[in-house]
C-alpha cells in the first residue's frame, strides 16, 4: 500500500525533474558555451550543466523535504534524518548531451525505510517523462507501461552499458555471444534512459557491468513496477556501483549466463 509520504514524494519528484529539465536544456541550447572536464577518461565527462542542475534539484528537494538525504552524481552526500534518500543524476547521458543528441535525461529516484518508492526520468529533447510509484506502476506521459512478458532475447535489441572502465576483452565477448545467439546490440550513452526503454518495450533487456546508484534507481523502479524484473548489485549504501540485468525473467536469465562467460574469458 502506497504511504502518504511516499506520495508525497512521487509528487514532488514529478515537478523537480520537470523543473531540472528545463534547465538543463537551458544548458542544452547553449552548450558551445560550457566549460567541460574530464573525470575518468576521455568518455567520463563533467560539465557545468551538470553540476547546477543537480544544485537546484538539491535546493528544491531542501525547501520540501528538510530531513530528507540526497546522493547525487556531482555533490557530496546529505544524510538522512527520514529514513528517504534522494538518489539523483543531473544529466544521465552526458557525453550524449555535449555532443547534441537528444538522448540524455534527468533521473531521480526515491528510497525509503520500506525500499524504492518513486522514480522519474524526465527526458526533455524527447519529450517524455516516465515515472513510477511503488504499487501503483509506471507511466511515459501519462501512459501505462507494461513489459511484454513473452520477450526472450531476439525479441527486440539489447541495451549494453559497457564503458572504458570495462575490459575490452570482456565487451568483446559479451558482443560476440550475443551476436551468435540472434541478439542485436543497443546503446545510447544513457543507462537511465536504457531502462526507461525496457520498461516501455523499446529493448528488449539491458545488462551493465558497472552502473552507480544515481544512474539506475529511478530506472530500477520503472522496470519493476512495468512488471519486469531489474536486478541491481550495488552496495546498500548507494555509494558503489554493481551489476545490472533487466527484462523478462528469460532474459535476465540469458544476459547473465552471457555476462558470466564474458567475464570468464
Amino acid at each position: 500500500m502506497t504511504t502518504d509520504a511516499a506520495r508525497a514524494r512521487y509528487d514532488a519528484a514529478l515537478a523537480i525533474a520537470r523543473a531540472a529539465g528545463e534547465t538543463a536544456l537551458g544548458f542544452f541550447n547553449a552548450r558551445d558555451e560550457l566549460v567541460i572536464e574530464q573525470k575518468s577518461g576521455a568518455q567520463d565527462l563533467v560539465s557545468q550543466a551538470d553540476r547546477e542542475v543537480e544544485l537546484l534539484i538539491r535546493a528544491r528537494i531542501a525547501q520540501a523535504f528538510p530531513e530528507d538525504g540526497v546522493i547525487g552524481e556531482e555533490h557530496d552526500p546529505v544524510p538522512s534524518r527520514s529514513g528517504y534518500v534522494w538518489v539523483v543524476d543531473p544529466i544521465d547521458g552526458t557525453s550524449p548531451f555535449l555532443n547534441g543528441q537528444p538522448n540524455w535525461c534527468v533521473s531521480i529516484g526515491v528510497r525509503g525505510p520500506e525500499g524504492l518508492v518513486a522514480g522519474v526520468i524526465e527526458a526533455p529533447v524527447l519529450r517524455e517523462t516516465y515515472a513510477a510509484l511503488a504499487g501503483e506502476g509506471a507511466t511515459v506521459n501519462g501512459r501505462r507501461l507494461r513489459v511484454d512478458p513473452e520477450a526472450v532475447l531476439t525479441s527486440a535489441n539489447i541495451g549494453f552499458g559497457a564503458t572504458q572502465k570495462t575490459p575490452p576483452a570482456e565487451t568483446a565477448a559479451f558482443v560476440l555471444g550475443l551476436y551468435r545467439e540472434g541478439g542485436v546490440l543497443f546503446r545510447n550513452g544513457s543507462g537511465a534512459l536504457m531502462l526507461a526503454y525496457v520498461a516501455a518495450r523499446r529493448l528488449a533487456g539491458y545488462y551493465d557491468p558497472g552502473l552507480n546508484a544515481w544512474d539506475c534507481y529511478a530506472g530500477l523502479l520503472l522496470v519493476r513496477e512495468a512488471g519486469g524484473v531489474a536486478e541491481y548489485l550495488g552496495s546498500d549504501d548507494m555509494l558503489t556501483g554493481g551489476l545490472l540485468y533487466s527484462g523478462t525473467p528469460a532474459v535476465v536469465a540469458d544476459l547473465r549466463r552471457l555476462a558470466e562467460a564474458s567475464r570468464q574469458g
